[in-house]
């Protein structure tokens, strides 16, 4: 590896080491925070990835059959792991199950609230950390501040004036540190809230439809709707 490399990288880690000794606990602390928050991030990622929770092509593709008057088949290509299919099946089997409306309404809520609270998870840690991280830069910056000024007030009538400047920038340090950890963070949680709004939104929609479109002239389905549901939570 070229020499030159190897000692920027080096002079990189003593800078970063740097940082965190003159920050103190506070900067730890948000470096913690730092790292659950993109430890969180990329799990959801990976669930909305996995779970393909925005994809409509098959529900709609679904829904085309189903008012068709094609129940069974519009059932078949619904996947339960993807969770707007998983509510639409639901529907659609209780409908076919002649199903109250009401109870079946109830029912459909029940599992796209399962659903959605399940993509919803591990949103509130997020929201903390992106609330919390710039308090806690400002009170490491405050707690530097008196730090600074006291040692002004020992030195007397001897005040060092750099003394006093680099107490200052390093309180301001933790302030810096802490909106670094926060924009990120704050952003990151809305763009997934955001997607969590449109998988509701598409729930919504495509439930309407089911309800809305004239029920297929099927015979008798196996499953119950209530099976379906709890199968589906589950």
């Amino acid at each position: 590896m070229n020499p030159d490399i190897v000692a920027e990288e080096a002079g990189v880690m003593a800078d970063i080491q740097g940082l965190l000794i003159t920050g103190g606990p506070v900067v730890w602390i948000l470096c913690l925070f730092s790292l659950i928050a993109l430890t969180i991030v990329l799990v959801k990622v990976w669930q909305l990835v996995a779970l393909r929770a925005e994809s409509s092509k098959v529900v709609s593709g679904a829904l085309e059959q189903w008012r068709a008057g094609k129940g069974r088949d519009a059932v078949d290509q619904l996947d339960d792991a993807h969770p707007v299919a998983a509510v639409v099946k639901c529907a659609m089997l209780g409908r076919m199950d002649k199903v109250n409306d009401l109870l079946l309404r109830e029912e459909v809520e029940r599992i796209a609230s399962a659903r959605l609270n399940d993509l919803r998870s591990f949103f509130r840690p997020l929201e903390l950390i992106g609330a919390l991280s710039p308090l806690l830069g400002l009170l490491g910056t405050v707690m530097g501040m008196i730090v600074a000024f006291q040692q002004m007030e020992a030195a007397g009538s001897q005040v060092d004036p750099s003394v006093l400047s680099g107490g200052i920038w390093q309180a301001l340090l933790t302030t810096a540190v802490g909106m670094a950890v926060a924009i990120p963070v704050v952003a990151a949680h809305a763009w997934l809230e955001r997607k969590t709004e449109r998988v509701a939104a598409l729930m919504s929609d495509s439930v309407t439809r089911v309800f809305t479109s004239p029920m297929p002239a099927s015979g008798s389905w196996s499953k119950t709707a209530a099976d379906a549901g709890d199968r589906n939570a589950a």
